[in-house]
């Protein structure tokens, strides 16, 4: 029989431990500059506040359209609204879930607008070489770039190039559009949904479903908000709360939208007899 060389498999397992202690402890890799798809889940959350709270800022929705593009999400406005929702659950801040919310608004109604250009101007003017020339002052937003060539001493003229360079300008900050109206209040007794269970339905003036739309509802010590769109298998313009027992409520759109008052969870009776919670569907559109 034939030795088994010990030695060599001997030195491939210290030179393999080897290998790693140098690559794990010694130099391990130190990742730089990589993509944001690269984030985890909860810096990738991060990084789509800050650009919504730049976007809070200076209402530029196309910077915020590409920062969100590098995160390569299926659905930017689903994961804005799912994030803002998460937000608000967890008790962070209202005000940056607040914006998280209108950058997806702002994203679904494709607010914004081009920034204006200033067309070039040429200004000429007589310049001799052994006299001065006064320019007109410029406008307050252009910036002049001057290149003057200097002429033989003759009657003949020089045409100065005066270029207009744009500033960028602010985009409207987004709103929601006129006040929503209460169109619906319907009563719902069906045992195979949720006990207690109120649907809100937001539409806009054409019947099409609104997601992002901020929801409050208020109650004798407590307040909590909550978005459409988040079930998009229930519909874009579609949410829901889990109302508790004999507490009555309030619910709110925006500001001067109607106000639902008094809703709670009514008692229902199926068919064997039993009782359970019922719940409330409600439904607010855009005049």
């Amino acid at each position: 029989m034939r030795r088994i060389p010990w030695e060599i498999i001997l030195a491939l397992l210290a030179g393999f431990a080897a290998g790693l202690v140098y690559s794990w402890v010694i130099s391990p890799l130190r990742v730089t500059d990589a993509a944001p798809v690269a984030l985890r889940a909860d810096f990738k959350d991060s990084y789509r506040a800050a650009i919504a709270g730049s976007y809070a800022a200076t209402s530029n929705l196309s910077r915020a359209q590409a920062r969100l593009s590098l995160l390569k999400d299926s659905n930017a406005i689903e994961a804005l609204n799912a994030q803002a929702q998460r937000m608000l659950a967890s008790g962070d801040s209202a005000k940056q879930a607040d914006q998280v919310a209108a950058l997806a608004v702002a994203l679904e109604e494709g607010a914004g607008s081009a920034p204006t250009s200033i067309p070039n101007t040429e200004i000429a003017n007589n310049i001799q070489k052994d006299s001065t020339a006064t320019l007109p002052p410029p406008p307050p937003d252009s910036t002049l770039i001057l290149t003057v060539t200097e002429t033989q001493p003759s009657a003949e003229t020089e045409i100065v190039p005066v270029v207009s360079t744009p500033r960028p300008t602010r985009t409207p900050v987004p709103t929601l559009g006129a006040p929503f109206a209460l169109i619906g209040q319907d009563s719902i007794c069906d045992s195979n949904l949720p006990d207690g269970l109120l649907q809100v339905i937001v539409l806009n003036s054409n019947r099409r479903p609104m997601p992002g739309i901020k929801i409050t509802i208020t109650w004798d010590g407590g307040e909590e908000q909550f978005f459409t769109g988040l079930k998009p298998e229930l519909g874009d313009g579609y949410a829901d709360y889990l109302m508790t027992p004999n507490i009555t409520y309030t619910i709110q759109l925006a500001s001067g939208s109607d106000v639902a008052t008094e809703i709670n969870a009514s008692t229902c009776q199926a068919s064997d007899g039993t009782t359970f919670l019922g719940g409330i569907k409600l439904t607010f559109q855009q005049p």
